[in-house]
């Protein structure tokens, strides 16, 4: 009887490990790292020919091409006032992809936030390497190596997400810049290898905000959102 139970629980925490994995896809990928500035995070590289900075509207696939849904069925921005600042921000991601879902987008964000900050706490890395950009995973892993060198160890919990949104977005091209803005209450401390506190108050709760930005081709039958910044407020 104890060994059907035990088997029970297996199924049933292999279920909750796949629906995690389902929901960072939506939302994680390949690219940058940390950025000083908010604004910097969608300033992209100039090219030293003038045509290769025009976003060709001929780029553009038909955001209905291959699809079967109803050109005239509900779509997200439907559910928004005309004078919503949020339709404003993200008229242009409209046009390239008409089913995106503001909403969808920000509660995959914050499952992403939650579950990469455990991991860099922990120091985690090979769970950080499937789920960040070559460049993103590079400054956590050197940041984890430094640390690890150095005999410390980051006490980093987060206690709660108390506002998510999007703040800002960008189309270039055929690409897809959306920045979402966190405002979390957390706790951080970095010890010694004696265990003393060199950084942070393990006893005190602290406001953080965090944008991070990710980037994803509108073209591409891959939903994936690809990780391309991350900046904090001091």
């Amino acid at each position: 009887m104890g060994e059907g139970f035990q088997f029970i629980d297996i199924i049933f925490f292999a279920m909750i490990a796949a629906f995690l994995v389902l929901r960072l896809r939506s939302v994680l990928g390949r690219r940058d790292g940390h950025e000083q500035s908010f604004r910097d995070l969608f300033k992209s590289e100039k090219s030293d020919n003038p045509e290769n900075n025009v976003a060709h509207l001929s780029d553009r696939a038909d955001p209905y091409e291959n699809d079967a849904s109803d050109p005239d069925e509900d779509k997200p921005q439907d559910a928004l006032e005309d004078d919503d600042p949020l339709a404003a921000i993200l008229s242009d991601v409209w046009e390239l992809d008409p089913k995106f879902d503001p909403k969808e987008f920000i509660e995959g964000a914050k499952v992403a936030f939650e579950y990469i900050l455990d991991a860099y706490a922990a120091g985690d890395t090979k769970t950080l390497e499937s789920l960040l950009s070559p460049e993103v995973f590079e400054n956590f892993s050197k940041a984890i190596r430094d640390r690890e060198l150095a005999g410390e160890t980051l006490e980093d919990t987060l206690v709660g997400i108390k506002a998510a949104e999007i703040v800002e977005a960008v189309t270039e091209g055929r690409m897809i810049n959306i920045t979402a803005k966190f405002v979390s209450e957390q706790i951080n401390a970095t010890r010694d290898e004696d265990g003393n506190v060199i950084d942070g108050n393990p006893n005190a709760v602290t406001d953080v905000t965090d944008f991070w930005t990710f980037t994803r081709d509108s073209k591409s039958r891959d939903p994936n959102w690809i990780l391309i910044a991350t900046s904090s407020l001091d």
